[in-house]
């Protein structure tokens, strides 16, 4: 059952942002062969100019055995994940790093310190979790939104997940995409909380509190994704079958959805945390380098678009 299909760094979204500048990245404690070899990876493509903040020594040994050369890359030295992490965001809340990329270490710990008041990272915005997802030979892509940080969202956090969603599809040039709020029912029912959290959505949308989108619900996956459900079961709209972005109920059916098609349909998830000053790269142990590789794409165009737009940036 599981896909063989070998999984792609989408060819689209690697050229766009190899032919932008690179990005300063401050790589935060990549301290075993994967994380370091990601970051690698992702200079050796131009994506990004990292620093590697962690133990210097160990960073040092880790590349020779990726006969990476790191003479230029800026290093620098932390104990632990902990300071990594501060370091790391001390360096974005100045001003000398456009992204984060997260390393060896807990993602509690990572986002902790990008909360952190004197860290200059903080925004109106509420911190949410897009993945970008890709099937090989196909430039279609499908957001969902969040299976990875807020685990049960209320409605005023949804509100914050949602723009956070709709901001990056601009970046990547969907002036107006098309957002299913999931319910397990397409009926608002008071035995389904989703299916309400979904309607009150979507008034928020129709008087402007989420703007810059076409947005439905409550919808059932079926009918977001799939133009025949849609018209079998009598349901009409801009976004029936046509979805570009998926908001989750919670966080577990984000992450089910997102697995299921990585070990299903060998989908590429290139993920970023959004809501703070400069972009989040946040990948899983087991990503592959391809979901890692894109993942920097994808905060590169994203960059791009807040330097070129800055009044929309300031609004997250």
């Amino acid at each position: 059952m599981l896909s063989t299909t070998a999984r792609e760094c989408p060819a689209f979204l690697l050229n766009r942002a190899k032919a932008l500048p690179q990005v300063v990245t401050a790589v935060v404690n990549p301290v075993n062969l994967l994380t370091l070899g990601s970051a690698k990876q992702a200079f050796d493509e131009g994506l990004i100019d990292p620093v590697l903040v962690g133990d210097i020594h160990q960073m040092r040994e880790l590349a020779e055995q990726l006969d990476w050369d790191l003479h230029g890359i800026r290093l620098m030295a932390a104990a632990d994940e902990a300071e990594s992490a501060a370091i790391s965001c001390a360096l974005a809340g100045k001003g000398e790093a456009s992204a984060l990329m997260k390393g060896h270490l807990h993602t509690d710990t990572l986002l902790r310190a990008v909360l952190k008041r004197d860290a200059g990272l903080r925004t109106p915005s509420r911190l949410s979790h897009v993945f970008h997802m890709t099937l090989p030979g196909s430039d279609k892509a499908l957001s969902i939104t969040d299976a990875v940080i807020n685990v049960q969202p209320s409605i005023i956090d949804k509100v914050h997940i949602a723009r956070n969603a709709i901001q990056l599809m601009h970046a990547l040039g969907y002036e107006s995409p098309r957002m299913a709020i999931l319910s397990g029912t397409e009926e608002v029912s008071s035995s389904m909380p989703s299916s309400q959290d979904a309607a009150e959505l979507t008034k928020l949308a129709a008087i402007g509190a989420i703007s810059g989108a076409r947005i439905e619900g409550p919808l059932g996956f079926d009918n977001a994704i799939s133009a025949e459900a849609a018209k079998i079961k009598g349901i009409a709209g801009q976004v029936c079958g046509n979805a570009d972005i998926l908001l989750v109920p919670n966080l577990e059916s984000g992450n089910f959805l997102f697995k299921q098609m990585v070990y299903f349909m060998s989908a590429t998830a290139a993920g970023l945390v959004l809501g703070a000053k400069v972009p989040i790269i946040l990948t899983s142990r087991a990503d592959p380098l391809e979901a890692r590789l894109a993942s920097c794409a994808l905060s590169s165009i994203f960059i791009d678009y807040c330097a070129q737009t800055p009044e929309r940036a300031l609004a997250v």
